[in-house]
């Protein structure tokens, strides 16, 4: 993780003075706990989930919003300010501040999206299948989201098939029991030449 990291931080700034990294992935891949820990490993980079941008109502609709409230202002070099939505009361929440850092990471289905993909320096994408990746998903939020999925899952989809995220990554990260193991994506953008571990064998780990 700490050549990732480090790799990462060389990279010029790619909206504003700010490095994003986009980690995409289906539905249950573990987006989020590969977010937190790079995070980590970052220092404490601040890291924005698009479960804060979507809604019930825009489960992939919410473009215009990610653009006026967090490029927009990263582009200016001035800290953004989004409204996160509660899944519980289905209500955007008061603005939530987000500042400019050396490295900023966007977390979520449709980070890799080409409406945002300009603005990103580095696109991860998180190698599990789908149908695991959602089997996992329903796993862990229960019964109760039961109906919730089955919606999600026909949105998830359609929006993967209109606006493919994978083809465009520049790594992809695969989960191990020892750690995450990064393969070059199909994008191609990072090579041999550049000071980043990749490849088949342990040494990929991070």
């Amino acid at each position: 993780m700490h050549a990732l990291a480090d790799h990462l931080r060389r990279l010029p700034p790619s909206c504003g003075p700010v490095r994003l990294i986009g980690v995409d992935g289906h539905a249950g891949s573990g987006k989020s706990t590969f977010a937190g820990e790079l995070a980590a490993t970052l220092g404490g980079a601040p890291v924005l989930r698009l479960d804060d941008i979507a809604s019930h109502d825009e489960l992939f609709g919410w473009t215009g919003r990610l653009l006026t409230q967090v490029i927009e202002p990263f582009s200016r070099g001035e800290t953004a300010h989004y409204a996160p939505y509660d899944w519980h009361t289905r209500r955007f929440g008061p603005p939530r501040a987000l500042p400019t850092a050396p490295v900023v990471l966007v977390e979520g289905v449709g980070a890799g999206r080409r409406a945002l993909r300009p603005h990103l320096a580095r696109l991860l994408w998180m190698e599990l299948p789908r149908e695991e990746s959602w089997s996992r998903g329903r796993a862990r939020d229960g019964e109760e989201q039961r109906e919730f999925w089955a919606g999600w899952v026909r949105a998830e989809a359609a929006h993967f098939t209109e606006d493919p995220s994978r083809p465009h990554a520049d790594l992809l990260v695969r989960q191990g029991e020892q750690g995450y193991e990064l393969l070059p994506g199909p994008a191609g953008t990072v090579g041999s030449d550049q000071e980043i571990t990749l490849g088949d064998g342990p040494s990929a780990m991070c």
